[in-house]
C-alpha cells in the first residue's frame, strides 16, 4: 500500500508592535488577515509571544520595522522568530522594512563593532531562514546574513511621485554625498532628467556635524530633488539644500525611504530652504512628528508583492526590474 501526499503551501503573516499600521496594510494588499501573535510584557519588561493558531509546516512572515526603541523592536522580532521555529514553521522570513544598525556596516575607525553583522547573526540564531528589507544603508549587508536576503527599494514609489508632480525639463536629481551618486543616477535615468552632486565632509572627530562644500551639475534656476536612503538628524540634507540655494536653485525638495527624524531633525527641516520633504512609511510617523512640508508615501504594496513572490518561489528582482540590486 502506498500513500501519496500532496503538499499544500500555507502562509501566515504576523506583526510585531512597532508599526502595526504598515503590517495591516501589507496584509490587506495580500488579501490575508494578520495572525494573532499574542504579544505581552511581563512586569519587568520581558516580552512573551504565543501564536494563536498552529503554524506547523507553514510559511511564516514576521514583520517588524526597527524603530525607536530600536533594541526593543529587534528583540521582540527575535522572540517571535524563536517561537515560530519551536512551533515547527516550515520557513520563517523576517521582514524588516527598516533594518536597525544598518549604518554600522563596517569599521570606520579602530576598536569599533560591525553591529549590522551582529544583528544578522542574531536573526539566524533565532531561526530566520530569510530576510526581507527595504533600502539597506549599504548593499554589503546582504552578505552578512547566512541565507537569502531580498533587498527591496522604495524607488518605484518615489519615482512615480516625481513623475506626477514634476517635469523632466526643470528637474535635477541631486546626490547629497558621493555615496548616493549611484542611486541618484538611477532616479535620473528613470525620469530622463539631469543629475548633480553635493560634495560634503564631516569635520574630524565630530558626530552628526556636516559641511556641504561644492555643487557639481546644472542646478541654477531648477527644481533640485535631494535623494537619500534615510533622513536621521537631517544635517546632511539641510546643509545640501542651503548650498543648492546659494548656487541658484529655484526650489529644493528632499526624498528618502526612511524618515528616522531624530532630534533636532524636525526643527532643522522647518528652518531649512526645503519646500517639500517626501518619505515613505517604513517607519511610523504619528501626527506630532509631521510638519507642513512633509508627505508620506506607502511602501505596503511593494513589500506585499515581495512577500507574495517569496511565498510563490518567483523572482523578487523582476518586481523592480533589477533596480533593487546594489
Amino acid at each position: 500500500m502506498s500513500v501519496e501526499l500532496i503538499a499544500r503551501k500555507r502562509i501566515e503573516i504576523y506583526s510585531g508592535s512597532s508599526h502595526a499600521e504598515l503590517s495591516e496594510e501589507i496584509a490587506a494588499h495580500l488579501g490575508v488577515k494578520l495572525g494573532e501573535a499574542n504579544l505581552r510584557e511581563f512586569a519587568n519588561g520581558e516580552v512573551h509571544c504565543r501564536f494563536g493558531e498552529s503554524i506547523r509546516g507553514k510559511d511564516v512572515f514576521i514583520i517588524q520595522t526597527h524603530c525607536a526603541p530600536v533594541n526593543d523592536s529587534i528583540m521582540e522580532q527575535l522572540i517571535m522568530i524563536d517561537a515560530a521555529k519551536r512551533a515547527s514553521a516550515k520557513r520563517i522570513t523576517a521582514v524588516c522594512p527598516y533594518y536597525g544598525y544598518s549604518r554600522q556596516d563596517r569599521k570606520a575607525t579602530g576598536r569599533e563593532p560591525i553591529t549590522a553583522k551582529l544583528v544578522s547573526d542574531l536573526f539566524k540564531a533565532a531561526g530566520a531562514t530569510r530576510l526581507v528589507s527595504v533600502d539597506l544603508h549599504s548593499g554589503q549587508i546582504q552578505g552578512f546574513f547566512d541565507g537569502p536576503v531580498d533587498h527591496l527599494t522604495g524607488m518605484p514609489v518615489l519615482v512615480n511621485y516625481l513623475r506626477a508632480n514634476t517635469t523632466p525639463d526643470n528637474l535635477v536629481i541631486v546626490a547629497p554625498d558621493a555615496g548616493r551618486v549611484k542611486v541618484a543616477e538611477r532616479f535620473s535615468q528613470h525620469l530622463g532628467c539631469d543629475l548633480a552632486l553635493v560634495h560634503k565632509r564631516r569635520p574630524k572627530g565630530s558626530i552628526g556635524a556636516v559641511e556641504a562644500r561644492h555643487v557639481v551639475g546644472p542646478v541654477e534656476g531648477r527644481l533640485c530633488v535631494l535623494v537619500d536612503d534615510m533622513i536621521d538628524t537631517a544635517g546632511t540634507i539641510c546643509a545640501a539644500s542651503e548650498l543648492l540655494k546659494e548656487h541658484g536653485a529655484n526650489e529644493v525638495w528632499a526624498m528618502a525611504t526612511h524618515g528616522v527624524f531624530s532630534e533636532p531633525a524636525l526643527d532643522r527641516l522647518k528652518a531649512s530652504p526645503l519646500s517639500r520633504v517626501v518619505v515613505t512609511d517604513t517607519l511610523p510617523l504619528d501626527e506630532t512628528r509631521r510638519i507642513d512640508k512633509m508627505e508620506v508615501l506607502s511602501v505596503a504594496g511593494i513589500i506585499a508583492d515581495a512577500i507574495d513572490a517569496v511565498f510563490a518561489d518567483t523572482s523578487v528582482s523582476e518586481i523592480f526590474g533589477g533596480d533593487n540590486l546594489s
